[in-house]
């Protein structure tokens, strides 16, 4: 069972939030708890959706207008990097069952996310909404200066 995350609350980039999950041992599969309507962060529900992440992959970056994402690593290990264009700050988290907590993102970030172990990592994110391709703008990885090589 993992150990309890030391930090909750605001991260260095404003409106990101840590909230630690329970993961709960049973003897045929652990349980997994992932996201109730009373927590810190739940805002409202539009849709869920699973991100399969290869080996070293990259998936960046996107930036939503309108949507609060909720990510959620139950399986694998993912370095997930945050960039704030109007502050000109990065953060990097890493989400994995290891470290297991959800990573609350408000809208108007650059978001991308990394597969950092051998396997296939796999990332929930739990939205406010449904998913809008009006809502999103996407950039091409080259486009924000960040070295996705260095290991941390």
């Amino acid at each position: 069972m993992p150990e309890k995350l030391k930090f909750i609350g605001q991260m260095m980039i404003k409106g990101l939030k840590k909230s630690p999950l329970k993961i709960i041992s049973m003897e045929n599969g652990d349980v997994m708890h992932g996201m109730k309507k009373n927590d810190e962060g739940f805002v409202d529900f539009g849709e869920a959706y699973f991100s399969k992440i290869n080996p070293g992959a990259i998936k960046a970056w996107k930036k939503h207008r309108k949507m609060v994402c909720n990510f959620i690593v139950p399986n694998g290990k993912v370095r997930v990097v945050i960039f704030d264009e109007q502050e000109c700050k990065f953060e990097e988290i890493i989400l994995s069952t290891e470290n297991y907590f959800r990573l609350t993102i408000p809208p108007n970030l650059w978001v991308g996310f990394q597969g950092i172990c051998r396997q296939p990592s796999l990332l929930l994110n739990i939205g406010n909404i449904v998913h809008d391709p009006n809502e999103v703008e996407k950039k091409s990885i080259n486009k924000i200066a960040y070295d996705w090589s260095v290991k941390k």
